[in-house]
């Protein structure tokens, strides 16, 4: 029978229950950042393992020595792209203290009313569209230095996580096989061998995963760098080499890029002698980034992603969209890997389900 004191116990139980679950997320929320560096240093680890493995055993290296110049040698590659990123920063800057906002109004205006123009000839009205538009009293030009100093201001707080990071990863790498060996002594004995064969495989294929991103932005950053320096932007190769990073936020990140190609295509042609040219080599600039984003979208990006984690495009393209709708651009960038975490371990575990089956034939 239930009485009143089981009733209030029910009751006292479940708020119990859901104070603990509160406070537990409250406090995965306030260390957020400490996922986010485990994260980066678990990617890093992934990517510094195929070199760990050629110093070791190519050059006979020791592990922790191995470990060392590895992290040593992305740590000054991290220190020379700071070096090519600062002078681009001071060029701007200086740029900004040239520009003069009333002779870009005009040039705006004027290739208005070239299209304008132009439209005209084929007896196509823009003025009413133009008007409705009202594009040249929106345009405000005093968000760039706004962008610049919320760009500096990011890079400022880049310290802490760094070497966060880095410690982190260099324990991940040295002590891996002590990771392991106290990781199986907590595994249940009758999943073992499934579960340490699942981190096995999703290692391997993360890591071909992420080296695969690492050709696909290098692709993109020659192309960049072609279309740049055509067209004579200043600090051509740090700027290619900015937006191609960029590209490693699915869908969102190329957008991100050609609005940032924009501004400093912009900027770099804000001196007197060179600002008639502002507009015309920014059209430039932006058709071969589409262009290049056209190649990438549809040649680059299915090959590589398709062979190095053995999914389908179209597969790969839903999971981050679907991943983005729920969990932004976060999601989107871990879309993939945790994608393919969730294969290897279903394919492990449930290898007779017929999904199952027909989502990881080729895994």
């Amino acid at each position: 029978m239930i009485t009143s004191k089981t009733i209030a116990n029910g009751i006292v139980r479940a708020v119990l229950i859901l104070s603990v679950i509160f406070l537990a997320l409250l406090f995965v929320y306030k260390i957020k950042l400490l996922f986010v560096y485990l994260f980066i240093a678990l990617i890093v680890s992934l990517i510094a393992s195929p070199v760990i493995h050629f110093l070791e055993r190519r050059l006979k290296f020791k592990h922790t020595l191995a470990v060392i110049t590895t992290l040593a040698f992305f740590l000054l590659l991290l220190i020379g792209f700071i070096m090519l990123f600062v002078p681009l920063i001071i060029t701007q800057s200086h740029n900004l203290s040239l520009l003069d906002t009333a002779q870009l109004q005009q040039d705006l205006n004027s290739v208005v009313m070239q299209v304008k123009s132009y439209f005209s000839d084929y007896n196509i009205d823009t003025s009413k569209l133009m008007k409705e538009a009202d594009i040249t009293s929106s345009i405000n030009f005093k968000f760039i230095p706004d962008f610049i100093n919320s760009l500096v201001g990011i890079l400022s707080g880049f310290g802490v996580g760094l070497a966060s990071v880095l410690f982190i990863t260099f324990f991940f790498l040295k002590d891996t096989e002590l990771f392991t060996k106290s990781f199986r002594k907590i595994l249940p004995d009758e999943h073992e061998e499934k579960i340490l064969h699942s981190i096995g495989k999703v290692n391997h294929l993360l890591s071909r995963y992420f080296i695969g991103l690492i050709l696909q932005m290098s692709i993109l950053f020659v192309m960049y760098l072609i279309v740049l320096l055509i067209f004579g932007v200043e600090n051509a190769f740090i700027i290619a080499f900015i937006t191609a990073l960029l590209n490693i936020i699915p869908y969102i990140g190329p957008l991100i890029a050609t609005v940032l190609v924009i501004v400093l295509t912009m900027l770099g042609h804000i001196g007197p002698e060179t600002q008639g040219e502002m507009l015309s080599t920014t059209i430039y600039v932006l058709i071969g980034y589409s262009i290049a984003q056209v190649i990438d979208n549809n040649v680059s990006t299915p090959l590589i992603f398709s062979n190095s984690v053995n999914s389908h495009p179209l597969e790969i393209f839903i999971v981050i969209l679907g991943s983005g709708f729920v969990f932004g651009i976060l999601g989107m960038i871990i879309a993939v890997p945790m994608y393919t975490i969730i294969k290897v371990v279903a394919k492990e575990f449930f290898p007779q389900n017929p999904i199952v089956k027909i989502l990881t034939k080729d895994l």
